[in-house]
């Protein structure tokens, strides 16, 4: 097995011959590299196997968790300044590092969106000429398997119009619920924004934060360290920051994905505003004046949280009657900097009103990454079809379980059914999942030879003159479109009932 010395000054790659031994992986007490003696097992578990990146704060390396089963890969980044940083900027650099490792500690267990924290910890170690102590701290968090939109962008091209606000609106509700935990990302671009292979969306790189403490003098600056092009005014002035702030950046981000420029080439600095509209011709005036909002160079004149903006991105303006066009929603207020809950329609902002002065948001409870996401009709009836499918088939397996039906073979049912429910619920199944669970409750129906032997299934079956897994194919299918039926009905009656009320 190979491990990457994490030493800045040597990055030698070591290969020892006896962790490929699974026993011995797990038991050996350390490595050390050949090269400089640097310890090469960090935290007593974590292995670099591969460099992901490098900068001016220190790197990234791909690692292994040699106390995992399945050696679960993770990412370790490694905190150490490079280049005469003076004491004050040092100091600030650290925090930075230890602020990222609490806020992920804190909001990646929450939030499916953003990565979890591992382990946190430091190592010293006597510099290679043995004259002083080298001090290092290591960050160590989920491995998010997939592709960031900065490099999506250059394999892909430009993006339509749909396909950026899809990333709009899933970043929004992941600042939705960072800003009502009173933290400000504060460096928000297309690198940090990672798409997996499953096509989930993460935001990275919570090392530049700003928590807003209420009431603390000064808590809201900035500390200089943003990414220029993204950074709005109040940022690079290192004034007072803001959750417009993320959203200014964010906006930014979207100019970029729908026109395959860089940043500065969007900016006219002579002009001080942002001309990208002969760039992008693809998107919509609507969604062009949302953006532009978002970009205005004063905070109090943006949208003030990103519930404002998904409330406007969500608003469908009412059908025509007639080819006269409609008279547009009167302006209202901005939602408040709360996380948005449940509540009545409301008329969409109003553009063109600026927004009240901002203020740091204290902490407030948020959703969390439990809460119950929203499914459209198609989903609930595909949904549906699928529960009353499987609920078909996990029932006559519970029944043949036990030749009968039976409290025990009930409490199966009720169980597997209520497990089934929960996941889909929770958007745990999703896509391909359906038909591969599908399958293999039919494989089990056709494979296992005591389920062919329950009496009261084969009475069911020489009743509708039917036989063999076709027939329990056919009544799991049967079931499916009755839960179909009446979930059609039952809903078509909510509609009416609330049409009324």
């Amino acid at each position: 097995m190979e491990i990457l010395c994490t030493r800045p000054s040597c990055g030698s790659r070591n290969h020892f011959a006896d962790l490929d031994d699974a026993n011995t992986l797990k038991t050996t007490q350390q490595k050390f590299c050949t090269q400089c003696g640097m310890p090469l097992i960090l935290g007593g578990r974590y292995l670099p196997t591969q460099l992901l990146g490098q900068g001016g704060f220190g790197a990234a390396f791909l690692a292994c968790d040699r106390y995992t089963t399945s050696l679960r890969n993770c990412v370790v980044k490694q905190f150490q300044p490079a280049g005469n940083l003076s004491a004050q900027q040092l100091e600030i650099a650290q925090g930075l590092f230890e602020r990222e490792a609490a806020v992920l500690e804190d909001l990646g267990r929450e939030h499916r969106q953003i990565p979890d924290s591992f382990a946190f910890f430091p190592l010293v170690i006597p510099d290679r000429q043995g004259n002083k102590d080298e001090q290092f701290f290591y960050l160590v968090q989920e491995f998010i398997d997939g592709q960031d939109l900065e490099h999506e962008l250059a394999a892909k091209g430009n993006y339509s119009e749909a396909e950026m606000l899809e990333v709009l609106r899933e970043i929004l509700n992941v600042l939705s619920f960072v800003h009502g935990r009173g933290v400000i990302h504060r460096d928000i671009k297309p690198s940090n924004i990672m798409r997996t292979t499953k096509g989930r969306l993460y935001l990275l790189d919570f090392g530049a934060v700003k928590q807003v403490t209420a009431g603390s003098a000064g808590s809201g600056h900035s500390t200089g360290i943003y990414s220029m092009g993204f950074a709005p005014p109040e940022q690079m002035q290192g004034s007072q920051v803001y959750p417009s702030t993320d959203l200014y950046a964010l906006g930014a981000t979207c100019l970029v994905l729908v026109t395959g420029k860089a940043s500065d080439q969007l900016f006219d600095t002579y002009n001080n505003c942002w001309t990208w509209r002969e760039h992008a011709p693809q998107v919509g005036d609507r969604t062009a004046a949302i953006l532009e909002k978002m970009l205005r160079p004063t905070p109090k004149d943006r949208f003030q949280s990103a519930d404002d903006v998904l409330l406007l991105l969500n608003h469908t303006p009412a059908a025509r009657s007639s080819p006269t066009p409609a008279p547009p929603p009167p302006p209202v207020a901005p939602a408040s900097q709360s996380t948005v809950t449940q509540a009545p329609p409301a008329p969409a902002p109003n553009l063109a009103q600026p927004g009240p002065p901002p203020a740091p948001i204290p902490p407030t409870p948020a959703p969390s990454r439990r809460s119950t996401p929203k499914f459209g009709l198609v989903e609930i009836l595909a949904s549906s079809a699928f529960t009353g499918f499987e609920g078909a088939l996990l029932l006559m397996i519970s029944i043949s379980l036990v030749n009968g039906i039976t409290p025990i073979s009930i409490g199966l049912w009720g169980m597997s059914m209520g497990g089934l429910i929960y996941a889909q619920s929770r958007r745990a199944l999703e896509k391909w999942d359906f038909a591969i669970l599908g399958g293999i409750t039919v494989a089990l129906v056709r494979v296992v030879p005591w389920f062919h032997r329950s009496a009261a299934l084969q009475a069911v079956l020489t009743t509708l003159s039917l036989s063999g897994v076709l027939g329990y194919v056919f009544l799991a299918v049967l079931a499916g479109a009755v839960v179909v039926l009446v979930t059609a009905l039952f809903r078509l009656i909510y509609q009416i009932l609330s049409s009324m009320l």
